[in-house]
């Protein structure tokens, strides 16, 4: 089989960046460097304090990995790793896989944000970036374009690329009998972050990856890639890696979650 790589990364204001557009010295703390940036952005937009997109930085990265050999969740590098070194594995593993990668949201957010922290760091991802000019099959299915499906990113597919018609993942898992977020959402993640809580945005991160791995499976059944029988195995290989970490509490809630 094809590896399937879900991912989903979690991201906090990108302070120093701020601190170096916005001209301001070291006097100021990340926080308030942050409220400046947010009030600032509330102003341009009428309300919104969403920072653009190259103004995040990356905090975590969680995957899903389905192979031959098994399903593997996780997030990329440690805890105290910098920005850096997560993006550059996250590309480290399409190199080494070149899995069809799925998302929620991955090419409006995601990506965008990737390509920009990249460019910031120096990073080199060539099988990435491959339009065609080294491998063929890649001019006719790339991880670029958007109707490709190298990188499916099932919330825009959904939606027949209509934002007015996304939906958010949690509702969707919850519609589908999937436990959806448990305990935090990406609104919550900076104040986690100033807490020194890379932990639980990591656990989070893991939790949402996994709901839409899940919704992903859904989406094969309904398009005929997997019948009824493959969709019910592939539904107790996720039960069966619940139950072998129950130790973790993010992932026993997950379990509690799915009746």
């Amino acid at each position: 089989m094809t590896p399937v790589l879900v991912f989903d990364i979690e991201t906090i204001p990108d302070v120093a960046g701020l601190r170096k557009l916005m001209e301001l010295d070291d006097a100021m703390g990340d926080a308030a460097v942050a409220e400046l940036a947010f009030q600032r952005r509330r102003q341009a937009t009428g309300g919104s304090d969403f920072l653009q997109h190259h103004l995040h930085r990356v905090a975590a990265i969680s995957c899903v990995l389905r192979t031959d050999e098994g399903l593997k969740i996780w997030s990329i590098g440690k805890p105290d790793d910098g920005e850096a070194t997560l993006i550059q594995r996250f590309f480290d593993g399409i190199e080494r896989y070149t899995p069809q990668l799925v998302s929620w949201n991955g090419g409006g957010f995601d990506l965008p944000v990737l390509h920009y922290r990249a460019l910031v760091h120096g990073i080199t991802a060539a099988r990435y970036w491959d339009l065609g000019e080294d491998d063929r099959d890649f001019k006719w299915n790339n991880y670029i374009s958007r109707y490709h499906m190298r990188h499916l990113d099932l919330m825009d597919l959904l939606a027949m690329y209509q934002p007015r018609a996304s939906a958010a993942l949690d509702q969707m898992a919850q519609l589908c009998g999937f436990p959806g977020k448990l305990g935090m959402d990406g609104s919550k993640v900076w104040d986690a972050f100033q807490a020194g809580e890379i932990g639980a945005i990591r656990d989070y991160c893991e939790t949402d990856v996994l709901n839409t791995y899940l919704v992903f499976m859904r989406f094969q059944l309904m398009r005929g890639v997997v019948n009824k029988a493959g969709y019910d195995a592939e539904m107790q290989v996720v039960r069966d890696f619940l139950a072998a970490n129950a130790s973790a509490e993010h992932w026993k809630k997950f379990a509690e979650g799915w009746k």
